[in-house]
């Protein structure tokens, strides 16, 4: 089951002065990204920090980006937890909120071995009706889920339905998709890497990128689709040295920085992440003038 093809913005979230959730502004960036092309919205992921949202504000800032976004594309609600029981219950509430999909990212810190990620997912996918997309970072969490398993989950667990992958690995993707059927949804979830993982039959990007530029990513995978890839290769190629200053520093620094750079307001992160150091900030900011943002 494919919730969508193209680029999906991994959506920050705005916040306040005093770091509270802003959402006013929040319904602001979707309406931006809903208009500029967008092709689907991922609310509380990593971007998105969601690590330091409390649950109630968790739940919030999808129910809201749900009633904004009001079905005109996708929303993915990314309710991954290395508890098992806390993603269960984020899962069923982003259900009632009326998220079309989840995303879920590997269970950090526990380092489960892989008979525990099978029954990881397997629980929380079972817990739902919506489809989900597990999402394989191991830079992030210390656990990589390995080919066989995620072709073993999306062959038992009707609703899992395809990966977002950012292992940086093409080997283990190749391997990946050779082990699944062509209805696999298999995401980049690095933007120097759609073009690599649209080749080996990806279905688009869950994209940082996407906050800055909405049209240009997007543009990358309908040109792919439409079949003009020597135009989808030069743009990612063109956006190249852009997204390595996007990942600088750890994301969401960048990015919300980026953001306020061009007047969008998005406000402070939350501890523990922080400003961006002077030096990494002007070289974003000397990229997303040659890129023709500023």
């Amino acid at each position: 089951m494919e919730i969508f093809r193209g680029a999906g913005v991994a959506l920050i979230t705005p916040m306040n002065a005093d770091f509270s959730v802003n959402f006013d502004k929040l319904e602001e960036l979707v309406e931006e990204q809903v208009t500029s092309g967008t092709d689907a919205i991922i609310s509380c992921g990593t971007t998105g920090e969601a690590s330091t949202l409390s649950e109630e504000e968790h739940l919030e800032v999808i129910r809201r980006t749900v009633k904004a976004v009001n079905g005109r594309i996708p929303v993915i609600a990314g309710t991954g937890s290395n508890s098992t029981k806390t993603a269960i219950e984020l899962s069923k509430g982003a259900e009632e909120a009326g998220a079309d999909g989840l995303l879920l990212v590997t269970p950090y810190y526990n380092k489960a071995t892989q008979g525990g990620l099978i029954r990881h997912y397997t629980c929380i996918a079972e817990s739902v009706g919506i489809p989900c997309i597990l999402y394989n970072i191991p830079s992030r969490t210390g656990v990589t889920i390995q080919p066989e398993t995620m072709a073993e989950l999306y062959k038992n667990v009707s609703n899992i339905v395809g990966m977002k992958d950012s292992t940086g690995s093409i080997t283990m993707t190749a391997k990946l998709m050779t082990l699944v059927d062509k209805d696999f949804c298999l995401y980049s979830g690095d933007d120097d890497e759609i073009v690599p993982i649209l080749s080996l039959g990806g279905r688009g990007v869950i994209s940082v990128l996407s906050n800055i530029a909405p049209r240009q990513t997007h543009d990358i995978c309908a040109d792919w689709f439409a079949g003009n890839i020597d135009k989808s290769r030069e743009g990612q190629l063109r956006a190249f040295n852009l997204v390595k200053a996007l990942f600088s520093e750890v994301n969401p620094i960048p990015v919300k920085t980026a953001m306020n750079l061009l007047g969008k307001d998005v406000g402070p992160l939350r501890l523990p992440l922080t400003e961006m150091e002077e030096k990494n900030k002007k070289t974003l900011l000397s990229e997303m003038k040659k890129y023709g943002l500023l």
